[in-house]
C-alpha cells in the first residue's frame, strides 16, 4: 500500500515538474521573442568566422579530418560548437539580471517546480540554439558544404546536448557570482581555454604532440571531433562513440548540478 502511494506521489510529482516546466519555457520563449536582435546578432560572430575565414582553409590544400577533400566538413563543426560554447555561455547574465530585479525571489514564493525553473530556462537557451545553429547550417551550404543529411541532424543532436550544459552551467556560475563584474571575466578565463583547446576552428590532430595531448582532458574537444565525424558520415567510429558518451555524461553532470543550485537558492 505504501508502495502505491509513493508510486503514485512520483508520478505526480513528474506531471507537476513537466508541467511547470512548460509554463517556464513558454514564458521565456515570448520573452526571447520580443528580442529579436539579440537572435540575430547571437549569429554575427559565428557568421563572420564562416564567411572571413572559411574560404582561406581552401588555400591550406584540404585539412585533415575535413573528408573527401571538403574542408567545410572540418570547419562547420566546430564553428557549430563555438556557437554552442559562446552563445549559451553568456545566458548567466540574465539570470543575474532577474536575481537584481526580485525576479526569482518572487518566483520562491510560487508552487512552481525548483526543477522546472532551471529546465524552462535551459530548454529555451537550447531551442534558440539550435534555431541558430539551422540558420547557420543553410549558410554553410550555400558556401560549399557538402555532408550527409543524417550527419547534420546528429552533428545538431550534439550541439543541442552541449547547449543544454553549457546553460546549465552559465546559470550555476551566475548564481554563484551574482554580479557581471565578477561573472565577464570568470567566463572569458574559461571559454577562451576551451575554445583554443577545442579544436574548434582547426582539428587539434594539426597541433604538436604536446597541445593534442593536453586537449584530450578538455571535454569539448570529443565533442567537436564526434560532430565532424558525423560530418563525414562515419556514424560508428570511435569519435562519434566517444563524443556520444561525454556529451550524455557532461549533460547529465550540468543539469544536476543547475537543479542542485536552484533548489538551494530557492530553498
Amino acid at each position: 500500500m505504501e508502495a502505491a502511494v509513493e508510486a503514485a506521489a512520483g508520478r505526480d510529482g513528474l506531471v507537476r515538474t513537466l508541467r511547470d516546466t512548460r509554463l517556464i519555457f513558454l514564458r521565456y520563449v515570448r520573452q526571447a521573442l520580443r528580442n529579436k536582435v539579440g537572435v540575430v546578432f547571437g549569429l554575427v560572430q559565428p557568421l563572420l568566422y564562416l564567411v572571413l575565414f572559411g574560404p582561406l582553409l581552401s588555400k591550406v590544400g584540404g585539412v585533415q579530418g575535413a573528408g573527401g577533400g571538403n574542408t567545410w566538413r572540418a570547419f562547420v563543426p566546430g564553428i557549430l560548437v563555438q556557437l554552442a560554447l559562446f552563445g549559451a555561455g553568456f545566458v548567466g547574465f540574465g539570470l543575474i539580471a532577474d536575481l537584481r530585479s526580485g525576479v526569482v525571489e518572487r518566483l520562491r514564493v510560487t508552487p512552481v517546480s525548483r526543477l522546472a525553473l532551471l529546465l524552462g530556462r535551459v530548454l529555451r537557451d537550447t531551442l534558440m540554439l539550435v534555431v541558430q545553429a539551422v540558420m547557420l547550417l543553410a549558410a554553410s551550404v550555400a558556401l560549399g558544404l557538402r555532408a550527409p543529411l543524417w550527419g547534420i541532424v546528429v552533428g545538431l543532436v550534439f550541439v543541442a546536448l552541449l547547449a543544454l550544459s553549457i546553460a546549465s552551467l552559465s546559470y550555476v556560475l551566475a548564481m554563484v557570482t551574482r554580479v557581471e563584474d565578477a561573472f565577464a571575466p570568470l567566463l572569458s578565463t574559461v571559454t577562451l581555454p576551451l575554445m583554443l583547446l577545442s579544436g574548434i576552428i582547426l582539428p587539434m590532430s594539426m597541433a604538436p604532440g604536446w597541445l593534442d595531448a593536453v586537449s584530450r582532458f578538455t571535454p569539448f574537444r570529443y565533442v567537436v571531433d564526434a560532430a565532424r565525424a558525423a560530418f563525414r558520415g562515419d556514424f560508428s567510429s570511435a569519435p562519434v562513440l566517444e563524443g556520444a558518451g561525454v556529451t550524455v555524461a557532461l549533460a547529465v553532470v550540468s543539469v544536476a548540478l543547475g537543479a542542485h543550485r536552484f533548489r538551494k537558492e530557492n530553498a
